[in-house]
């Protein structure tokens, strides 16, 4: 059992309902607060999802319940951090369920390590992700799309969860469904539409393992 934190347990769930994940991370947290698991990432990817943070203001959403069921978007409330986010395939979403006591014990200083992460390895396909001060998540084009978006939850018992969705190449046009994590003015963009062809996807997946190895001190383990 790891005690320390320096291995991670990763999971490759491939594509996977975000109500079935919300509950898989409760789980988790639990489990690694009772000692029970070590520190565990989930790599996967969501149906179309729109999802409402704990200060989401559902004036974001801007089709009708009608209109969302005929595009086959599905609605979920979410205790992660922030406003309003969607899911959609082509994306690589990361869940760590981290004791953040071994990993510095700073909130903040954990969410400025992920998006170093996602920073990082944008930088491997020649792209400058750049942060925004007030703004969570990462942004390419000088700040004027988002590429990459983050919301976290830290449990009483000091567990993180929630994380990261990275657009390699989902449908962008999901997105002009909401006022992305309430901030208007800026757009979303991906891997794909940057670089004018998709990466493949367990390529993006090495990269940033890599670096979250690096930045966090860690080593991944998967099982066989």
């Amino acid at each position: 059992m790891n005690v320390t934190g320096r291995t991670i347990h990763l999971i490759r769930a491939g594509s996977t309902a975000y109500t079935d994940a919300l509950l898989w991370q409760r789980r988790l947290v639990a489990e690694r607060s009772s000692g029970q698991i070590g520190d565990t990432l989930l790599l996967l990817e969501h149906p179309p999802t729109i999802t409402l943070g704990v200060r989401a203001n559902h004036a974001n959403i801007l089709l009708t319940p009608a209109e969302l069921e005929h595009r086959g978007i599905t609605v979920v409330a979410s205790d992660r951090g922030g406003d309003v986010t969607y899911h959609a395939p082509g994306q690589l979403v990361g869940y760590p369920i981290l004791k953040l006591s071994h990993h510095g014990a700073d909130l903040g200083r954990y969410v400025r390590g992920i998006e170093e992460v996602i920073i990082r390895t944008l930088a491997d396909y020649g792209l400058q992700g750049t942060r925004i001060t007030g703004l969570t998540g990462v942004w390419v084009d000088g700040g004027r799309s988002k590429i990459c978006a983050i919301g976290v939850r830290l449990s009483a018992a000091g567990i993180t969860s929630h994380g990261f969705a990275l657009n390699i190449a989902p449908d962008l046009d999901g997105f002009t469904h909401i006022v992305p994590c309430g901030i208007t003015g800026r757009g979303v963009t991906s891997l794909e539409q940057l670089l004018g062809s998709a990466p493949p996807t367990d390529e993006v997946e090495r990269c940033l393992l890599n670096h979250f190895a690096d930045l966090f001190t860690v080593e991944f383990r998967e099982d066989a």
